[in-house]
C-alpha cells in the first residue's frame, strides 16, 4: 500500500451514514469534471499522487482531467524529504510540483511533522535532539517550498484513539507537549503565505478524540498559535461508517474560524451505497461555508492503499465508477453557501512570524450584455511578499471563459500563479474553470515578493 499507517486507522467512528438526495443541475449548465465543478462553487477538488505513477498515461490522463489540487503521497514525509540527517532530498516532490504547475493544479504539502514514517536516524533520537531536528526539518522543507503549497499539514495524527481523547505517545511527543504548537510557529515563519492545518482520521464524528482535536484548536486560536485549518481523512468503511454528525461536526470547527478540509476521502464498498456515501460527504462540504475542498486518497482503485476495498472513484482500468457519477451530481447541485476567499486572512502568530497586514481592494466590473462578469481581490501582505486572490464572479448569465486585467505595482515579482494563466497584465481561465454559472464565482491566486499595494482589476467574459 502507498500510504503507510499504524494498526487502528480505521476504528469506529459512529452511526449511520447520512441519506441523501441529489438534486441535477441543468445539462446545460453542469459542470462536466470533479475540478471544474468545486471550482464552480469556490473549492476544489484534488487527489493524492505518485510522482513514479506520473507517466502512466491513464492515471495522468484521469489527474489533469480531473483534478485541480494534488497531494504527494509520501513524497514530502520526513523520510523522503531527509533521509540523512541535513542532507535534503527533494527529487520526486519536485517532480509533483512541477507537472501541477504545468497543468494549472495546487498543491497541498504532506506532511511536515509525524509520529510515522520517520527516517531511522530521527527515530533513533529523543529529547532536545529531535526538537532540534524536527524544526530544523519543517524550516527547511518549507522555505524550499515557500510560494508553492496552497495550505501544508504540519502536524499529522497526533492524537490517540479511544475513549481518553489524549495525546498519542510519540517520540515527538516526549519532547513536550508544546511541540504541535512549535511546528506550527516553525511553520509560519518558514512560508508565511500557505495555510496551515492539523490533520487526522476517526475525527469525522464527534468523539474523544475529535473533542481533544477541537480543544487544542480552540486554544490556538485563543493565544495566537498560528493555525488556519483541521483536516479531516474520513477513511470509511463498514466498521467506521460516515457519522450522522458528519456536517456538525465539521460546521463546530469552522466556527472556530478555521477552514475545514476532507483531506483523504476513500469509502469502501460498491455500486449504490458507496455513491450514496460519496454525495453525502459533498453535500456537507458544500453546506459549510468553511470547508475548501475535498480530496480523495487516489485515483484508481488499484491506486489506493486499501485497493481490495475498492474505495475510490475510478476502477482499476480508470473507469468511472458510480461514485464518480454520484460527486459529480452532488457537486453540480451545489451547496447554499460559498467558502471565503482562498487567502482570507489566517490567523498569525506575534512571533516568530512575519507581521501581516491583509487588505482587500473592490474591483471594476468588466464584460457587457448578459455575459459580464466582475472581478474583486483580497491580499495578504507580509513584510517582503503577499498573496493575491482574485475572486470572477459571473453576472446575470453563465459566462465560458474569462479574462482579469490586472497591474501588479512596480517592483513585485510573481513567483507562483494557481487556477489562471498569465499573458502580460491579463489573466485569463485556464480550462478546467471558464465556465461558471451565473451568479457564482471562481477564484485564482498570485503569490509574490514585493508590495501588492491597492489593486483594481476589470473582468470580460464570454
Amino acid at each position: 500500500m502507498n500510504r503507510a499507517r499504524t494498526g487502528g486507522a480505521i476504528a469506529l467512528a459512529g452511526a449511520a451514514a447520512i441519506a441523501v438526495v441529489v438534486g441535477l443541475a441543468s445539462s446545460a449548465q453542469a459542470a462536466t469534471t470533479l475540478g471544474a465543478s468545486a471550482a464552480d462553487k469556490g473549492r476544489y477538488f484534488g487527489t493524492a499522487v505518485a510522482a513514479y505513477k506520473l507517466s502512466d498515461a491513464t492515471y495522468s490522463g484521469i489527474l489533469d482531467r480531473e483534478f485541480n489540487m494534488i497531494t504527494p503521497e509520501n513524497e514530502m514525509k520526513w523520510d523522503a524529504t531527509e533521509p540523512t540527517q541535513g542532507q535534503f532530498s527533494y527529487g520526486s516532490a519536485d517532480q509533483i510540483v512541477a507537472h501541477a504547475n504545468a497543468h494549472g493544479q495546487r498543491m497541498r504539502g504532506h506532511a511536515l511533522a509525524w509520529h510515522s514514517q520517520q527516517p531511522s536516524w530521527a527515530q533513533n533520537m529523543s529529547g532536545t535532539a529531535l526538537r532540534n531536528a524536527m524544526v530544523n526539518h519543517i524550516t527547511n522543507v518549507a522555505t524550499h517550498y515557500q510560494g508553492k503549497i496552497y495550505a501544508w499539514d504540519v502536524v499529522n495524527e497526533a492524537f490517540a484513539d479511544g475513549s481518553g481523547g489524549g495525546r498519542r505517545d510519540s517520540n515527538l511527543q516526549r519532547t513536550g507537549n508544546d511541540w504541535i504548537e512549535v511546528a506550527f510557529r516553525t511553520a509560519r515563519a518558514a512560508d508565511p503565505g500557505a495555510k496551515l492545518c492539523y490533520n487526522d482520521y476517526n475525527t469525522d464524528g464527534q468523539n474523544a478524540k475529535s473533542n481533544a482535536v477541537y480543544a487544542m484548536v480552540q486554544d490556538f486560536k485563543a493565544r495566537g498559535v498560528p493555525i488556519d485549518c483541521v483536516g479531516f481523512q474520513s477513511h470509511i468503511n463498514s466498521g467506521s461508517p460516515l457519522p450522522s454528525d458528519y456536517q456538525a461536526n465539521l460546521q463546530r470547527f469552522a466556527n472556530l474560524g478555521v477552514d475545514v478540509q476532507i483531506t483523504e476521502l476513500d469509502i469502501a464498498g460498491s455500486g449504490t451505497a458507496q455513491a450514496s456515501s460519496y454525495a453525502s460527504v459533498v453535500k456537507a462540504c458544500l453546506a459549510v461555508s468553511r470547508c475548501t475542498g475535498i480530496t480523495v486518497w487516489g485515483i484508481r482503485d488499484s491506486d489506493s492503499w486499501r485497493s481490495g476495498d475498492t474505495p475510490l472513484l475510478f476502477d482499476n482500468n480508470g473507469n468511472k465508477k458510480a461514485s464518480y457519477t454520484s460527486t459529480l451530481d452532488a457537486l453540480n447541485a451545489g451547496g447554499t453557501s460559498s467558502p471565503p476567499p482562498v487567502s482570507t486572512s489566517p490567523s498569525r502568530s506575534t512571533s516568530p512570524s512575519p507581521s501581516v497586514s491583509p487588505s482587500v481592494s473592490p474591483s471594476n466590473p468588466g464584460g457587457g450584455g448578459g455575459n459580464g462578469c466582475t472581478a474583486t481581490t483580497s491580499v495578504n501582505q507580509w513584510q517582503g511578499g503577499f498573496v493575491v486572490t482574485v475572486r470572477v464572479t459571473a453576472g446575470a448569465a453563465a459566462i465560458n471563459s474569462w479574462a482579469v486585467g490586472l497591474t501588479l505595482p512596480s517592483g513585485t515579482t510573481v513567483t507562483s500563479t494557481w487556477n489562471v494563466t498569465r499573458s502580460g497584465n491579463t489573466w485569463s481561465n485556464v480550462s478546467y474553470n471558464g465556465h461558471v454559472n451565473a451568479g457564482q464565482y471562481t477564484e485564482f491566486g498570485i503569490q509574490g515578493t514585493g508590495t501588492a499595494g491597492t489593486l483594481s482589476p476589470t473582468c470580460s467574459g464570454s
